[in-house]
């Protein structure tokens, strides 16, 4: 890639773009405002930038420690071009605006220290102003919209967009009666000459925010195969219940929680031979004193930590 497609430490060459990113009308295939379509030399550049620093840990991992500092110079490289060619220090707004521009550069790592607030506030401005709380992005920015609303404090707007009816969106998709996802946003209006039924591309990352973020279910960082959990839902305004399980190389991992009138159930299974850092936020005043199996490691202003290991395990509200 680097010897043809990158000039000047950018990714220059592109075919598809965000693909299949919502028409301003619905009898389109792909839209023709140039004010929704995301520069191909960002979706090349953030990506490639992605995958250098993927490369170098699994440099690290092979012990191919010479590997390292190639990789990571370049994407050090490519983070100053990048930024110098496609960032607005005065509007924090990366090339035109879009959603998908903006939201790949600030979780694929890009955005100039201290700007991290600035480029997110204008991901939530396009899409609750211009978009109406709905996605405006195509099968690369929706990798990373609902993670990137959740870990940035929009847990509330990630699950509008989940909850949407209107187009565009997957519960559209539902109410026009699709039990498989469309190629399209509009896949039942627009030109069937590309309109697959069953194209599960525009997914993103729906199931991993299902499982790590409303269920809790995420391996830790310092952990493969799920020996080791970090367990943190979030608990979006109208959730009332969530009910998931995985199947790990350990065993079934499961977390069900339940809040309701106050209050509040937590019921979480670990396999034999793991352990989970589990966070309970305050206000559902779960008291974990002397709880068999269970001990408290940490607490901050909004949750309690603890520790458990393999077994069932049942946290509620006083």
């Amino acid at each position: 890639m680097q010897e043809v497609a990158m000039q000047d430490d950018i990714i220059v060459k592109d075919t598809y773009g965000d693909w299949c990113m919502p028409p301003e009308s619905q009898e389109l295939i792909h839209s023709k405002d140039p004010a929704r379509k995301t520069d191909g030399r960002i979706l090349g550049t953030t990506v490639f930038y992605s995958l250098l620093h993927k490369m170098a840990e699994f440099a690290r991992i092979c012990g191919q420690d010479a590997d390292v500092a190639g990789y990571e110079a370049q994407a050090a490289k490519m983070k100053e071009a990048y930024n110098a060619a496609f960032f607005n220090k005065e509007t924090a707004q990366y090339g035109n605006n879009t959603v998908t521009a903006n939201i790949l550069s600030l979780r694929l790592g890009l955005v100039p220290e201290g700007y991290e607030a600035k480029v997110f506030e204008n991901i939530v401005k396009k899409t609750e102003g211009e978009f109406g709380s709905h996605v405006s992005t195509g099968v690369l920015g929706i990798q990373h919209l609902m993670r990137g609303l959740t870990e940035n404090g929009r847990v509330d707007l990630a699950y509008k967009i989940l909850t949407n009816e209107s187009y565009p969106s997957w519960g559209y998709m539902i109410k026009k009666g699709a039990t498989t996802i469309w190629e399209l946003w509009n896949g039942d209006t627009a030109d069937p000459a590309m309109n697959s039924a069953n194209h599960v591309m525009l997914l993103g990352d729906l199931l991993i925010w299902y499982y790590e973020d409303l269920a809790g279910i995420a391996c830790a960082p310092d952990a493969v195969g799920f020996k080791k959990l970090v367990m943190e839902p979030v608990f979006p305004e109208g959730l009332d219940a969530v009910d998931a399980s995985y199947q790990s190389v350990y065993g079934e991992i499961k977390s069900a929680w339940t809040k309701k009138d106050g209050a509040f159930q937590w019921h979480i299974t670990l396999p034999g031979n793991t352990t989970a850092i589990v966070r309970i936020p305050k206000d559902y005043h779960v008291i974990v004193g002397n709880m068999p199996g269970v001990q408290q490691v940490n607490e901050t202003e909004s949750y309690v930590e603890v520790e458990i290991g393999s077994g069932s395990y049942v946290f509620k509200s006083a």
